[in-house]
């Protein structure tokens, strides 16, 4: 008897709906005794709502949205496969060369730069850094916050590259992205690389994972990973899917790599406000 299971996704970009829509064909013409259906939401809060509610099974989650999962389910949730892009990642503290900003100590007393409030790689993981570092949240730095699509938990550049961009026009002293977001605007010139400085970074992080309800059969989450791991970067059309969803292959899930984040939502205590 072949399972149909509910996967929610967020609509962070238009293309969403249709990376899920071939992920979709991809696992019906598998025929490997699972299907799914995907179900669309505007923000991760209403994502997880659904998962709680198991009106979906599995969620594609932000390690934000993972997290709200843990906390409001008491730990009882599974977890399914990830991305190779997604593990071992860096947020890094960016000033403007000449600032004299050359360790988080130099940010006391100084305006910061983060991305939306929601965002685990341009927020919640900085600040959970910066205190690390022996800066308090609140007490010693301004925090300037760019609240761009708040809901989606930072999967977009909004918020982080106006973050980078004030550090550039000299409006903050510093600011916060993530690695391969940084790398890459400053290669194709969306930053002035020769203005801006790396002086830090985060301790490492994973990033997106599925998460399913604890009622989802162990046996059905594992048909979903299993054929999810058949893509062939080598196969054309397997190929196209994989690079709009921004990997080369599906690896499995783990959640080791979340204590940041972890400790970032109690520090902040945020998912109380």
């Amino acid at each position: 008897m072949t399972k149909t299971l509910k996967v929610g996704a967020v609509i962070y970009d238009p293309k969403i709906t249709v990376i899920w829509d071939m992920i979709r064909q991809f696992i019906e013409d598998k025929n490997q005794g699972i299907l799914i259906e995907p179900v669309f939401y505007d923000d991760y809060r209403h994502q997880i709502d659904d998962l709680v509610k198991k009106e979906i099974d599995v969620a594609w989650n932000s390690p934000l949205a993972n997290r709200e999962a843990e906390l409001r389910t008491d730990g009882k949730v599974k977890y399914g496969l990830m991305r190779d892009t997604d593990r071992d990642l860096h947020t890094v503290l960016v000033t403007k060369k000449g600032s004299g900003i050359e360790s988080v100590a130099d940010l006391k007393g100084k305006k910061v730069a983060f991305g939306a409030i929601d965002s685990p790689q341009a927020r919640l993981i900085p600040i959970q850094y910066l205190r690390e570092n022996g800066l308090e949240f609140g007490q010693d730095y301004e925090e300037v916050r760019y609240d761009i699509g708040v809901g989606l938990d930072g999967d977009h550049t909004g918020g982080e590259l106006d973050a980078i961009k004030s550090v550039e026009a000299g409006e903050n002293i510093a600011g916060f992205a993530i690695a391969p977001n940084f790398e890459a605007w400053v290669k194709d010139g969306t930053v002035d690389g020769s203005q801006l400085e790396v002086v830090g970074q985060t301790p490492s992080f994973d990033h997106c994972i599925f998460t399913a309800h604890e009622e989802v059969a162990d046996e059905d989450l594992q048909a979903f990973s299993d054929v999810l791991a058949t893509m062939d970067y080598s196969k054309e059309r397997d190929k196209e899917i994989l690079d709009l969803e921004g990997l080369k292959e599906w690896l499995p899930g783990r959640t080791s790599n979340f204590e940041e984040i972890r400790q970032a939502v109690d520090y902040m205590n945020f998912f109380d406000k």
